[in-house]
């Protein structure tokens, strides 16, 4: 995994006295979102023996399951776990598998809301996501339909692939007025970050993404769960498997934190676009 990934991670286990070439090893893969490295990297983790097994994203729990039905896993950044069949329900996972969900339907609510807060009011959003990587995509676009009436905007899905077709959606929609981009929970998302915020700066969308590394690289807003809480949280559902208790169920998703900033300034030196009063009350934090 990235360096940005990993310190985080082992200073937060170290946290609860687990500490690498002591009583812990960590082996690291980080796939890109490339389909071909989770099926050989599942497989390599299998063969290794290492227990237990934590995976960011659908894939890669999905290929480890394939392999494996005994080792245990734990998931993070999973949006719906039980509807792909990961876990029994959120409070009795079962089985080899636990872990923490990031996303509940009420907060697809929340993200068309505080677009709609922006100056001046999106009211068409583009919701980015790549299909081979967000299998679940499906029924949080089901979500954001519902919520979208009584925020009187239209939403659409804005499947993309690679970079190419990721400038090209978003320049379909800065072409349609009063456009707004929606960047789903995503491991391609996360891989194409820099790509997303530039080509949303350039084409001067209205952008809420999903995690704070967003904005922290200079994206506009996000609202989500803090995935640095699930790295103790982890730690602990590894105690309870070593020490034979019943692990805890997984995580609900703990959204209650939105990060805003200002667009980088364009080539005339003008901002694009504001937040509104409201939404800079509601924020944790905003960067100018």
């Amino acid at each position: 995994m990235p360096r940005t990934t990993s310190q985080p991670s082992a200073r937060g286990l170290a946290a609860l006295d687990w500490r690498e070439g002591g009583n812990l090893r960590i082996d690291w893969r980080w796939t890109g979102s490339d389909p071909a490295l989770f099926e050989r990297y599942a497989a390599e983790l299998v063969a290794s023996g290492r227990t237990p097994c934590w995976h960011r994203g659908s894939p890669s729990v999905v290929a480890l399951r394939r392999l494996s039905g005994k080792i245990p896993i734990v998931f993070t950044m999973v949006s719906d776990p039980v509807g792909q069949g990961f876990v029994e329900s959120l409070a009795n996972p079962g089985g080899n598998v636990t872990g923490f969900s990031d996303f509940n339907p009420l907060m697809a609510g929340k993200w068309l809301e505080i677009l709609t807060q922006m100056t001046p009011p999106v009211a068409q959003v583009a919701v980015l996501y790549n299909p081979a990587t967000a299998p679940y995509a499906g029924r949080m676009m089901r979500a954001i339909e519902e919520a979208a009436p009584t925020f009187a905007v239209a939403v659409r899905a804005a499947p993309c692939r690679d970079e190419a077709e990721i400038d090209a959606k978003l320049a379909t929609l800065a072409q349609q007025g009063r456009g707004g981009l929606l960047v789903l929970t995503d491991l391609f998302n996360i891989v194409h970050r820099d790509a997303i915020i530039r080509a949303a700066a350039q084409h001067r969308l209205p952008t809420i993404y999903f995690a704070r590394s967003f904005t922290s690289a200079g994206g506009l807003m996000s609202y989500g769960i803090d995935y640095a809480d699930h790295v103790p949280a982890f730690g602990h559902l590894c105690r309870s498997r070593s020490e034979r208790r019943q692990p805890a169920r997984p995580a609900g998703a703990g959204a209650d934190q939105i990060r805003a900033r200002d667009q980088p300034q364009d080539r005339e030196g003008a901002r694009h676009h504001h937040l509104a009063d409201a939404a800079r009350a509601t924020a944790d934090a905003v960067i100018e």
